[in-house]
């Protein structure tokens, strides 16, 4: 039987054509009860309403990011093993901290976010900046199950396109951050449950739209770097293999 902490081969297959990986209900127990709390507290107690952009571009509770409850959803489920698993025989490097996204409810005028890869032309952030990473792992802390509820939209695929739009039509430091075409796209909804699990592809394009519902829809991020990423991020960006030597393979048969 497969260890429930490595990804089996159709998965691998499914991560080089989409881009993404999901697992249902793998963080659960305290681990999750926990960080969840520990977030709902927060927003409670410490959520500034006149923060709301920034909160929205780059991390709600940024005081908790390194707390051991929230970094526990990486560290105590299995996902730093999944992680691992997915690199191989490459490593990543430590996770030491962790990014909360909520979509409050809707009447809360948050900002909208487009189509886009993070940390290239971020509006928070120099042209210049590159603040990218290899995948990101998302896990559900709270909220309803459907599409319109603040949930992830991501473009199956799309890491493709983008590669190919870094290779030939972006330079280092303009501010589009994805062709008309990626842009134009609404993307699937990540509809998931609390203890729910994505990884995605640094490259998959992806936004998130309105909360319709009555409750917020709270994630938190950890963001994997392949342990050489920083020597490796800007060629990363039209080669969605450089950091995992175990897809080449799978993405380029017959190259090996």
């Amino acid at each position: 039987m497969r260890s429930p902490l490595t990804w089996s081969d159709d998965e691998r297959r499914r991560f080089v054509d989409d881009g993404v990986l999901i697992r249902r209900g793998l963080v659960h127990g305290n681990v999750l009860s926990r960080a969840r709390d520990l977030v709902g507290g927060w927003l409670t107690e410490a959520y500034a309403p006149a923060r709301l952009t920034a909160y929205t571009e780059r991390s709600f509770a940024p005081e908790l990011e390194e707390h051991p409850a929230l970094l526990a959803l990486y560290q105590r489920s299995g996902l730093a093993e999944l992680a691992g698993d997915l690199l191989r025989p490459a490593t990543p490097a430590p996770v030491t901290r962790a990014q909360i996204q909520i979509r409050l409810p809707y009447g809360a005028e948050q900002p909208v976010k487009r189509m886009h890869v993070d940390g290239v032309s971020c509006p928070h952030l120099e042209p210049s900046d590159l603040r990218t990473f290899t995948f990101i792992v998302g896990v559900v802390l709270d909220g309803s199950a459907t599409a319109d509820a603040g949930a992830l939209h991501y473009a199956p695929g799309g890491h493709h396109r983008m590669a190919r739009y870094f290779a030939t039509d972006w330079v280092l430091g303009q501010s589009a951050q994805t062709p008309a075409d990626i842009d134009a796209q609404d993307g699937t909804a990540f509809t998931a449950e609390p203890g729910d699990v994505v990884v995605m592809h640094h490259l998959v394009p992806h936004r998130v739209g309105i909360n319709t519902s009555s409750t917020p829809r709270v994630m938190a991020y950890f963001r994997v770097h392949h342990a050489q990423h920083r020597d490796l991020a800007l060629p990363a960006l039209s080669d969605p293999w450089l950091e995992y030597p175990a897809l080449a393979s799978l993405a380029h048969p017959g190259t090996a």
